[in-house]
C-alpha cells in the first residue's frame, strides 16, 4: 500500500513538470513570434542630409596656354666702329633708366678727331672771311671799270666757295662730335638688363649687339585660342594667368592677333601682365618675380556669367571615373544617378544632364551609400560631428539584415 502511494505521488509531481515545461514552451513561442516582425524589418544604413539642386550664376571661362615673353626687347648695339670698349658698368638682371650709360669705349682718337675738325673749321672761317674782302672790293670797283666783269666773277665765285669749305668743315666737326659722343652707350629707354655680350677690350665695329633689354620691365602673355573661341575674346578682358612656377596673375587682354596659323588653326592673344600698368621702371624686388619672359602659362580669360543647374560638391561621388549622385526616393532608399558635370564654383558644381531640378538628393554621407540603400534623412547636423557623415555603430547595411 505505501508503495503505490509513494508511485502516485511521483507520478503527480512528473505530471506537474510536464505541464510547467509545455507552459514555457508556449511562453516561448508567443514572445518569439512577438520580437519576429521587429527583426525581419530592415533598418537604415546611414544617416544623411538632403537638398535639392540649384539654380546658381556660374562664371563662363576658357582656359587656354601660351608662353610669358617680353613686351618689347631692345637691342642696344654699338655706333661707333673700331673702338675698344674700356668700360661695363651694367651687368644682367639689372633696372637701368632711360639715358643712363651703361658702356664706355676709349675715346682719345675721337677726342683728337674732333680738336682737327675744330682746327679746320677755323681755316676754313679765315679763308672764307679773306674771300668775303675781296669779293666786296671787287664789288665796290665795279662801276668804276677797274676791273673787269670775269675779275669780279672769280672775287665772287671764290667767296661762296670759301663758306661752303666752312659748312663742310663744320659738318665734318658736327660727325667728329656725334662719334664721341657715341663712345658712351646709353640706355635708350627704361627697363630691365635682359642679356649682355660686352667685354671689356673688345674692339668692335659699328652695330655689333651689346646689350638686350626687355622696355620698361613690361611682360605679356601670348596666349594660343582656337578660331572657334577667339570672337567671345574682348580687349580689356580680364585673365588669371598661372606660371609654371605656380604663381598666379591678373592680366589685362591688350589686343586680338589679327591671323590665325594655317597649320595649328589658333591664334594669338596678348595679355599684359600687371608691371604693364606704368612706364616708370619697376623695381628689380617685384621685377625679377616668379614670371619671367620665356616661361610657359596657362590662363583662364573671364567671359561674363551664366545661370546653371548646380549640386553640393559633397553630394558628388566619384567612382570608375565617372559622376554620380543619390537621388532618394519616396520609400527613403537611394537611388544612384550618373550625370554629366561641367563648371565649378566655390563648392558647388554644374550638372549638364542626368538630373533634374525637383529631385532630392543626399549630401552629407552620399560617400559611403550604394545604389538601394534604406536611409534616415536629417538635414541637421549631429552635435560634435559637424561637416561628417553619421553612421549608426548599431545599424547593420540594408543588405546584411535581409
Amino acid at each position: 500500500m505505501n508503495q503505490f502511494k509513494l508511485s502516485a505521488s511521483t507520478l503527480a509531481v512528473v505530471a506537474a513538470c510536464v505541464l510547467a515545461a509545455t507552459g514555457a514552451l508556449v511562453f516561448s513561442g508567443a514572445s518569439r513570434a512577438a520580437d519576429e516582425p521587429k527583426a525581419n524589418q530592415p533598418r537604415p544604413a546611414l544617416t544623411v542630409t538632403t537638398a535639392q539642386p540649384q539654380r546658381t550664376a556660374v562664371p563662363l571661362r576658357l582656359a587656354a596656354n601660351g608662353n610669358v615673353a617680353a613686351w618689347q626687347e631692345a637691342i642696344i648695339g654699338a655706333e661707333s666702329n673700331g673702338l675698344r670698349l674700356t668700360d661695363v658698368r651694367v651687368n644682367v638682371g639689372d633696372v637701368v633708366k632711360r639715358g643712363q650709360v651703361l658702356a664706355t669705349f676709349s675715346a682719345e682718337t675721337t677726342q683728337a678727331e674732333v680738336a682737327q675738325g675744330r682746327a679746320s673749321v677755323l681755316e676754313a672761317q679765315a679763308t672764307a672771311a679773306e674771300a668775303a674782302a675781296n669779293a666786296e672790293r671787287a664789288r665796290s670797283l665795279q662801276a668804276s671799270g677797274a676791273l673787269s666783269q670775269q675779275q669780279i666773277q672769280q672775287y665772287t665765285t671764290a667767296e661762296k666757295t670759301a663758306q661752303a669749305r666752312v659748312e663742310a668743315a663744320q659738318a665734318q666737326l658736327n660727325a667728329q662730335q656725334l662719334r664721341l659722343k657715341y663712345t658712351q652707350v646709353v640706355a635708350p629707354d627704361s627697363g630691365i638688363i635682359s642679356a649682355r655680350s660686352a667685354t671689356v677690350g673688345a674692339v668692335v665695329g659699328a652695330g655689333t649687339e651689346l646689350f638686350r633689354m626687355v622696355r620698361k620691365g613690361r611682360l605679356e602673355w601670348r596666349a594660343e585660342v582656337t578660331s572657334t573661341e577667339l570672337a567671345r575674346i574682348q580687349p580689356g578682358s580680364k585673365v588669371s594667368v598661372t606660371a609654371a612656377s605656380g604663381t598666379t596673375v591678373q592680366g589685362t587682354v591688350r589686343m586680338v592677333g589679327p591671323t590665325v596659323d594655317p597649320q595649328t588653326r589658333n591664334a594669338l592673344v596678348y595679355v599684359d601682365l600687371p608691371s604693364s600698368a606704368t612706364d616708370t621702371p619697376i623695381d628689380p624686388k617685384a621685377t625679377l618675380s616668379a614670371i619671367l619672359p620665356g616661361m610657359f602659362a596657362r590662363g583662364e580669360f573671364a567671359l561674363g556669367s551664366s545661370e546653371a543647374l548646380t549640386v553640393p560638391q559633397e553630394a558628388l561621388v566619384v567612382r570608375d571615373g565617372f559622376s554620380y549622385v543619390f537621388a532618394l526616393g519616396g520609400d527613403q532608399r537611394v537611388q544612384q544617378r550618373k550625370i554629366q558635370t561641367g563648371r565649378r564654383v566655390a563648392d558647388r558644381v554644374e550638372v549638364l544632364s542626368g538630373l533634374e531640378a525637383t529631385t532630392a538628393i543626399a549630401v552629407r554621407g552620399a560617400g559611403f551609400l550604394n545604389d538601394g540603400d534604406l536611409v534616415r534623412v536629417s538635414n541637421t547636423a549631429p552635435v560634435g560631428v559637424q561637416g561628417t557623415a553619421t553612421v549608426p555603430t548599431a545599424a547593420a547595411p540594408a543588405s546584411a539584415t535581409k
